[in-house]
Order: structure tokens, then sequence, then C-alpha cells
């Protein structure tokens, strides 16, 4: 099978993008400033969102910031990653004119300014007909108790599999069919473990900046030849 032959219905309906090497691309680049890696990462998202749409992938969830990042990292790092969360990723959702944006994660964690542009942008674009799922000040531990704390407020009659999975936040298809991640790294780094219990992971060699649109489409036919195997 070639990426031209793909099938529709062996393509993934939710892609998870975990875009890990910015400041590893940064260094090798040659920049002083490590931080630079993020900006370049975080205009890369744009690129993102048009190859799903090319592709016909109307749910998509990227890992950008960890609440244990937040409470870890030098406040140098962390604040140049606030600015980007201020100003750079809500304002690419919102331009691109198709992707609502959903945020997972405790924006208490952010600055003002930082949650508030987030909060915004997924005003303007909840209407629209795709999903982009940001984890943002994520805890995947408190996902999780969050999706059980909605669901008993909502007044769930049984707390089972799928009222969880219905109050877990983001777009209305929460499980997630393929990981990519980028960097070469070989683990999850505890993105979304309830979404992606079922998921196929690609892992890419590429760090984040580098990573291109026929990478994608290679992550792409490695997971439809594995569920037309799964299927003969």
């Amino acid at each position: 099978m070639t990426v031209d032959t793909i099938a529709p219905h062996l393509l993934p309906t939710h892609v998870g993008m975990v875009m890990d090497g910015n400041r590893r691309w940064a260094k090798k680049a040659g920049f002083a400033n490590p931080g630079a890696g993020h900006d370049v990462g975080a205009d890369h998202v744009e690129d993102l969102l048009g190859w799903c749409t090319h592709w016909g992938i109307d749910h998509l969830t990227s890992y950008v910031l960890s609440a244990d990042n937040i409470r870890k990292r030098p406040k140098s790092q962390v604040d140049h990653l606030f600015g980007i969360l201020a100003e750079k990723l809500p304002q690419t959702v919102v331009r691109s004119d198709r992707w609502a944006l959903h945020v997972s994660g405790d924006l208490s964690l952010l600055p003002g300014d930082a949650a508030e542009a987030l909060r915004a942008a997924e005003r303007k674009t909840a209407d629209r007909p795709a999903h982009l799922t940001m984890a943002i000040g994520y805890d995947p531990h408190g996902d999780i108790v969050e999706g059980i704390r909605r669901a008993i407020a909502a007044g769930a009659t049984e707390i089972d599999e799928q009222a969880i999975t219905a109050a877990l936040p983001g777009g209305p298809i929460k499980e997630i069919d393929l990981v990519i991640r980028t960097s070469g790294e070989q683990r999850l780094s505890g993105f979304f473990p309830w979404q992606t219990a079922k998921a196929e992971i690609v892992v890419s060699e590429k760090l984040w900046p580098d990573f291109t649109e026929a990478d994608f489409a290679e992550a792409l036919r490695s997971y439809a030849v594995g569920r037309s195997s799964a299927a003969s």
C-alpha cells in the first residue's frame, strides 16, 4: 500500500500528536536561545491543521504543555511558553476558519492573559466542524478524575466507561486512533491515557519542526496497513 492508494475507510478518525523535539531542534540549528524552537514548533501547528484537512481528518489532539512542565521547568522557559499560548496558538486556530478549539488541562496554572486568550479562542471557534483539542496545563490522572467528576455532576445514573468518556474535555469523538510522536522517543509521556487505550503508535525520528507532510502521510500509511492486516 502506498500513500496514494490509502482507502479513506482505513484512515484514522482521530489523530493525536506529541510534538516533541523543539528545543533540540533549536540547539541543532544553532540558535542561542533554545526557546526559539518552540516558536518554530508553534508556527508548524498551522501546517499540521492543513495536513489533517487535506486527509479529511476532523479530530486532532495535540500535547502542548503538561502541568509537570509548568511546575518543574525553569521560569524563563515557562514564561516563553506562556507567551506562545497567549499569542501564537490561539490565533492560529482562530485563523484556520475550520477548527474548533478545546482545551484539556488546568488553565489556572497559566497567567491570566494566556488563559483568557485560549478561552476566547474556544468561544470564537465553537461552531466549527473540525475539532482540535490542546493539552495545556495537562495532567493525565487529573484528566480522568475530572471526567469522573463531570459525569457525576451531569447526573449519570451509572458511572461506566461511556459516561466517563463522554464527560472528558475535548471534541465529540474522544477515542484517539493514532498517536504520532516526533523526536524518536519511545514513550507516550502521559498523553491522554484514557483516550489512547486502543490507539496505534507511530514514532518518527524527526524533531517536530523538521516533521513534514510526507512524514505525516507515511504515519497514516503505516496505520492503514495495520488496519488492513487486522481485517484480513
